[in-house]
């Protein structure tokens, strides 16, 4: 059993906390607002990561420490606020333990800056364009340089049920470029925390880890094929061919394959498993 820290407890940090105390471990829940009816044994401590005296009385020992933190808005101001200000102050709260935790924490692929569908791995130059994406890069550095044994997941786009972006997308016949291939990345939610509790096992097993994973499914797939795929499903009319531009800031491929390696086995390793079972519910 392992008394593990859970920071941002959104969806997927609840998920992933009420995963692991079935598992037998010990989980705290950092949240500013914890809920009003706690299920299962997860115990919640109140604090916004923000402001470092509310933090004061966090406990120190902890062997895992996820960092799952979701800014309030999509702009630098809110972005600099946890992933500086906020991971500053946690870092120097739990400084003070006498027994170092592991770091795990939530990155996302848009660290990649690339724009020609190339494709990025763990190896890939990772300079981001964007300021919110450059402060989520700044931050993964700060853990990695702190300990060689703290480990970024870098996500690609999270869908499952309540993050239907490309169903609604899909209902309005939108405007996407055909070619050349604007591809998209995803991994389903269930395979965000399947991956966490995998990264954690692996960890309390002893095998060895590296620094950096890329989580995302064995599909990238240009939009145009998933949006016209899933318009066939929803009966929906196809979508419309966009004019070619220069503007895109991302256009990649994420390679999976050291979490494969590793022995991670996806769920959903392609959108229309994952979709398919989305559809049921929403048409």
């Amino acid at each position: 059993m392992a008394k593990i820290l859970i920071v941002g407890c959104g969806s997927i940090g609840m998920q992933l906390a009420n995963t692991l105390s079935a598992k037998g471990h010990q989980m705290t829940g950092l949240k500013r607002h914890p809920p009003s009816r706690v299920t299962g044994d997860v115990n919640y401590f109140a604090a916004d990561i923000t402001v470092s005296d509310q933090l004061n009385d966090l406990p120190l020992d902890f062997e895992i420490v996820y960092f799952i933190v979701s800014p309030d808005g999509r702009h630098e101001e809110s972005y600099r606020a946890i992933y500086e200000t906020g991971l500053d102050n946690l870092l120097s709260r739990l400084s003070q333990s006498s027994s170092p935790a592991r770091w795990i924490f939530v990155s996302s692929t848009s660290v990649y800056g690339q724009t020609q569908s190339e494709w990025v791995d763990e190896l890939s130059n990772a300079q981001p364009v964007n300021i919110t994406s450059q402060l989520i890069r700044q931050a993964e550095q700060k853990l990695m340089a702190l300990s060689t044994h703290n480990i970024v997941v870098r996500f690609s786009g999270i869908y499952g049920p309540g993050r239907e972006y490309l169903l609604r997308l899909t209902r309005q016949s939108p405007v996407i470029q055909q070619d050349p291939p604007y591809y998209t990345n995803r991994i389903h939610q269930q395979d965000c925390i399947g991956v966490l509790v995998f990264l954690c096992e692996c960890h309390l097993a002893g095998i060895p880890l590296e620094q950096c994973y890329v989580a995302s499914d064995d599909d990238p797939a240009p939009m145009w094929e998933v949006i016209s795929w899933l318009a066939a499903q929803m009966n929906c009319q196809p979508p419309s061919i966009k004019m070619t531009d220069d503007t895109t800031e991302m256009n990649k491929r994420c390679s999976n394959q050291r979490l494969k390696a590793l022995g991670y086995t996806f769920k959903y390793p392609n959108y229309k498993s994952g979709y398919l079972e989305l559809l049921v519910d929403y048409v």
